[in-house]
């Protein structure tokens, strides 16, 4: 909280998460014994995941619909740029086995991908770093480049409710607890993200407006995740194959680069009633960040939240059921001998 208060004072953007992240980041780093608790780390995820279904109102679910070519295109772009960075990752360091690399490199979630290499046979400690350092970046660079630039407040998307009603709110938190947890049950990954948001969503987009979220819940959930993303460093952090931290990091750069040039480009041709996207909107949808981080940013920024949330969500399905199958087509083609 004090990182957090630090940042705010500082006006760093995203204070609540980038502070409690690199004050977590430096202290696991420097051998302090910190850890996440994992209802905290829950809670955050929630708060997040209700704050985005919110923006989903009955008007924004139309405006969606022609959004759709641009969906399947940025699922497209996140195989691609994970193609290519898993090659970059080879050609780098060539005794890291095709497994390591390929899901080292997939732009999905850490611990889905983590699992996928070590059923594959790949390194899972050398997955989880690269995963850890390219959201770190991804998070460090993106926001930090947009307050330089300017860029906040445009292509907003206003919430149908600014009120925080106490009984509503408390309806609001049961029903999206509620999906979460059913949608653990089905033993789904990101239960506490993906639930909330279904939840809050279907919620907003059927015209129920129960209550807005309070600024302290946001500003907690955002918390709460940066000490997560924080702990996922350690003291053999720096020491886990420096080449191949050196590898990732370059190789996250070029595909941020990369992706701000496909965001461009795909900004001018999607259109939302006869209005352009901003490419700084896109960008955030299609960048190599996390669904929590990057839809974080839209949000604190006002950049198009609905926008973001549904590039993100679309990628998040679409990488974590095609990565595995394409890494078993690959290997049987014999393209990554």
């Amino acid at each position: 909280m004090a990182a957090a208060w630090a940042c705010e004072r500082l006006g760093t953007p995203l204070p609540w998460m980038i502070g409690p992240l690199l004050a977590t980041a430096a202290g696991c780093m420097a051998g302090v014994p910190l850890r996440t608790a994992a209802p905290l780390r829950n809670a955050g995820q929630w708060a997040i995941g209700t704050a985005l279904g919110l923006y989903f109102t009955p008007q924004v679910l139309a405006l969606l619909t022609p959004l759709a070519p641009a969906l399947l295109a940025g699922v497209a772009w996140a195989l691609l740029i994970g193609a290519l960075f898993a090659a970059m990752l080879r050609r780098a360091m060539p005794g890291v086995d095709a497994a390591t690399a390929h899901f080292a490199a997939a732009i999905g979630g850490a611990s889905e991908m983590a699992a996928l290499a070590e059923r594959h046979g790949g390194r899972i400690d050398m997955v989880a770093a690269a995963h850890s350092l390219r959201v770190l970046l991804v998070v460090l660079v993106i926001p930090f480049g947009y307050q330089a630039a300017g860029l906040h407040g445009l292509d907003t998307t206003p919430l149908a409710l600014h009120e925080v009603r106490p009984g509503g709110l408390a309806l609001l938190a049961l029903a999206t607890a509620a999906g979460s947890l059913v949608v653990r049950r089905l033993g789904l990954p990101n239960p506490w993200v993906l639930g909330s948001l279904a939840v809050a969503a279907a919620l907003s987009g059927a015209g129920v407006e129960l209550s807005a979220l309070p600024r302290w819940i946001s500003n907690g959930g955002q918390l709460f995740i940066g000490i997560a993303l924080g702990t996922r460093f350690s003291r053999s952090f720096l020491r886990t194959a420096p080449r191949w931290l050196g590898a990732v990091a370059l190789g996250t750069l070029a595909m941020i680069a990369a992706s701000a040039g496909f965001a461009w480009l795909l900004a001018q041709l999607v259109r939302i009633e006869g209005t352009a996207l901003h490419w700084a909107t896109v960008l955030l949808g299609t960048s190599p960040g996390g669904i929590a981080e990057m839809c974080i940013t839209a949000k604190v920024l006002q950049l198009g939240v609905p926008v973001v949330t549904a590039f993100h969500v679309v990628r998040y399905i679409a990488v974590l059921l095609l990565t595995g199958p394409l890494y078993r087509r690959r290997a049987a083609r014999g393209v990554l001998a």
